[in-house]
């Protein structure tokens, strides 16, 4: 990113997982030092900004909603719900031009939300996602996602621009993007310089949970059974305050929500992780260089799918669909 000095800065990103808000982190970090920066939040994620960044300023602003069923892919589930989110991206947009001329803002910076762009002000889009990688409708979803992208004034990439080092593989791939394009790097909450002293490893799995209900449940269910008959150490962060029942109390240790250094150090103390394939989670794996990863894609959720079988080609992870989980001894 190049030096952003003395700006009012609205940061908001869709509220669709955790990932979103994580890597968005880092970014508020830099920022912060020389400008002010307000945070536009909804329910699902100011626990996040909230322990992160206490002292700054946050705004609500419409939440997304976007619902995931046990049965319907995911894929279509988003078609079925595209009028939905059409009106909160109008209803966004009109909040924004509110924001601006209350609060002064000069910049905007969108994780995923098409409506936050203005033409009066500095507008961002973050995403690694600029070549969606779908099963067959992939021509249509690249042109309703260029025409959001269109309206903004850049698209920042957390993502290497050496195709060679690409996390996101194919799904950065800018040729077609008319706007310009900046690859900022990988982008954590986490604080992977801090990887010198020698780490000693206290759990042989740790599960990583996060998504939308109903499929982090379904996924929770899964592998918990998995490792019924299992001896090994197992922690488990399961990104949500519902209630929890412990089949193996004595291996088993879990946390609802885990964040910043608590997080950082389940990471770094577990021999194995097991998670989505989301591409935030994979960022934060990958710069606290661990490579020892099993993935299972959300089903239905493209992004997701590809990613597991990008990394498991090119990072040596192992993929599984979430209806073959194999038991765990």
């Amino acid at each position: 990113m190049d030096a952003i000095n003395n700006k009012i800065i609205f940061i908001a990103p869709i509220d669709w997982g955790i990932g979103h808000s994580s890597r968005c982190i880092s970014i508020i970090r830099d920022l912060k030092k020389n400008n002010i920066v307000i945070i536009g939040v909804t329910i699902k994620n100011i626990k996040v900004f909230d322990s992160y960044f206490p002292e700054l300023k946050k705004i609500y602003i419409p939440s997304y909603s976007i619902n995931y069923s046990k049965k319907i892919p995911l894929w279509l589930k988003l078609i079925l719900q595209f009028p939905k989110i059409y009106f909160k991206i109008l209803k966004e947009k009109k909040q924004l031009t509110k924001l601006i001329n209350l609060h002064n803002i000069d910049m905007v910076i969108s994780d995923n939300r098409f409506g936050l762009s203005n033409k009066k002000i500095e507008s961002i889009f973050i995403t690694h996602q600029l070549n969606i990688q779908a099963p067959f409708f992939s021509y249509l979803a690249n042109l309703i996602n260029r025409k959001y992208l269109n309206q903004f004034n850049q698209v920042w990439v957390p993502d290497y621009e050496q195709l060679d080092k690409r996390l996101s593989g194919m799904l950065s791939e800018s040729s077609l993007i008319n706007i310009p394009t900046k690859f900022i790097g990988p982008k954590t909450a986490l604080i992977p310089s801090n990887l010198k002293e020698k780490i000693i490893i206290e759990f042989d799995y740790l599960i990583l949970l996060s998504g939308e209900e109903p499929q982090r449940t379904v996924l929770e269910k899964l592998l918990i059974k998995s490792f019924t008959k299992s001896n090994k150490n197992i922690v488990l962060v399961r990104g949500s305050d519902s209630k929890f029942k412990i089949i193996n109390p004595l291996k088993i240790t879990y946390f609802n929500f885990s964040f910043g250094n608590e997080l950082q150090n389940l990471i770094l103390k577990s021999d194995t992780i097991i998670c989505r394939s989301g591409y935030s989670t994979l960022m934060d794996l990958y710069l606290l260089k661990k490579n020892k990863i099993i993935l299972i894609p959300t089903p239905g959720q493209t992004e997701q799918i590809y990613l597991a079988k990008y990394w498991q080609n090119k990072f040596g992870a192992k993929a599984y669909h979430q209806n073959k989980i194999p038991l765990f001894n």
